[in-house]
């Protein structure tokens, strides 16, 4: 019997975890409403129904206040930060970011329903790049770093392709923020050729 448990208790532990998390995303609207959030356009699209319910099951609920940090620049694991990823489900987050020659934030995006915010410091653990505030008041789903090692220990497919879909994600943001330099550094030039002809040597 001993060995039966050693062999196969596992995989009865996971199915029984599995039927738990199952009923649990089920039975809540919200869960439920999460589910197919994640799912949008906005942020993890190539996840089935299926694969995005398994997801939420991971996550864990929370309400924020109006003006609560969610996210703070520059917190990274040692700040009490694991580098979770969080989705909106209602309300209005604000983006902001304290950039080079700017002592105020520059508000740099304003998330609603669908929208990911912190799925950098999850997949890398560093600071986080700016600060997501509660705009109104707030519910999102978050994905925490340890509940992700568990979703790839217990789920490693649906892991897989969450993996792979916020790969996507980053690497549209990536390419969008190259296009931007490129235009950035045309732009530069462009006013180095006026200047230069406006006070020649």
């Amino acid at each position: 019997m001993a060995l039966f448990h050693t062999l196969f208790g596992a995989r009865d532990d996971t199915a029984a975890a599995r039927k738990a998390r199952d009923a649990r995303v089920s039975a809540s609207d919200t869960a439920l409403r999460a589910a197919a959030l994640l799912r949008s356009a906005t942020a993890l699209i190539q996840l089935s129904e299926a694969e995005a319910r398994t997801v939420v099951g991971f996550m864990q609920l929370r309400r924020c206040a109006e003006g609560e940090a969610i996210i703070r620049q520059g917190d990274s694991g040692g700040s009490g930060d694991d580098g979770f990823m969080a989705l909106v489900i209602e309300g209005e987050v604000t983006v902001e970011a304290v950039v080079v020659s700017r002592t105020s934030p520059l508000t740099v995006n304003v998330l609603g329903p669908g929208h990911l915010m912190g799925e950098m410091s999850l997949m890398d653990g560093a600071a986080r790049s700016a600060t997501c505030t509660a705009s109104t008041e707030v519910r999102c789903a978050v994905l925490t770093r340890s509940a992700l090692e568990a979703l790839i220990a217990e789920e490693p497919a649906t892991a897989a392709k969450l993996l792979s879909a916020v790969a996507l994600r980053l690497s549209r943001r990536l390419r969008e923020a190259d296009g931007k330099l490129q235009l950035y550094a045309q732009l530069v030039f462009s006013m180095q050729q006026e200047i230069d002809r406006l006070v020649p040597d």
